[in-house]
């Protein structure tokens, strides 16, 4: 196939320029299409939907081995799209893909994450949009969720994604042999239980470390967090609209006019 034909896939994340996700994920897209790579210039996990205001954003091009990788953005992951999309890519690409992450993006993390909050910028510019984790924050092996990655993004390119929907998409780290399976899953109720870990400075000023632990809420294999510490790959259409739906109808009823 023509270069020029093949689809044109833009490329982010939340850990930074360098986190070695986003490398095996370009790789990966490389093959099935024309990759430009825009990421943040340092990392923003746990940013979420944030956008820079009042802060001026700088891009620079970012080299890897000696040869041009992708371009860098002073700001967070959603700032690298709307960036991306006014002053680096000549028109919308035709997926945008997001990750790959460090560390799982399941119920309530699905929340605060960069990643996914990366593709869904991308869904409401319009655009066919993917997120991608990993679920691990040490010894990590991106080789499987590559190649998956890969599988997802070519059934994606063709099936289409109703609007203003990504798939956010979790993997095991475990040997290829190790996956149970896929699952198409919900968002979990699993949630952080966080502690603020104080400290103090050298002119004894307190300090904070903000810590805590996912507390498993979840017993079915049909959400997102159980499954995927069963070993299985998720797979979780998200939607931009945060509507509780099954509450309209209530809500209604508290005659909120008179």
């Amino acid at each position: 196939m023509n270069e020029l034909n093949k689809p044109h896939i833009l490329v982010c994340n939340d850990d930074g320029i360098e986190g070695e996700g986003i490398h095996v994920l370009a790789a990966s897209m490389k093959k099935i299409g024309r990759v430009t790579v825009v990421a943040p210039a340092e990392p923003h996990s746990g940013m979420s939907h944030a956008m820079t205001l009042g802060v001026p954003l700088r891009i620079k091009e970012y080299q890897r081995n000696n040869r041009f990788f992708g371009y860098t953005v002073s700001g967070t992951p959603v700032d690298c799209i709307k960036v991306a999309l006014s002053h680096i890519l000549d028109d919308k690409p035709d997926l945008l893909v997001s990750g790959i992450n460090y560390g799982s993006n399941t119920a309530t993390n699905t929340l605060y994450s960069g990643t996914v909050a990366a593709a869904l910028e991308g869904a409401i510019q319009g655009i066919t949009s993917l997120a991608f984790s990993l679920t691990t924050y040490e010894h990590a092996d991106f080789t499987y969720a590559g190649k998956f990655a890969r599988k997802l993004a070519k059934k994606v390119l063709q099936q289409g994604l109703p609007a203003d929907t990504i798939l956010s998409v979790n993997i095991p780290n475990v040997p290829e042999s190790e996956i149970a399976g896929v699952l198409s899953t919900s968002q979990g109720r699993s949630r952080w239980e966080e502690n603020a870990i104080e400290r103090n400075d050298m002119y004894g000023n307190p300090y904070y470390w903000l810590n805590g632990t996912l507390k498993l809420l979840d017993d079915s294999l049909l959400q997102d967090e159980y499954a995927v510490r069963s070993n299985y790959v998720t797979v979780t259409p998200l939607s931009c609209d945060l509507t509780n739906q099954t509450f309209l109808d209530s809500l209604n009823q508290w005659n909120l006019q008179k």
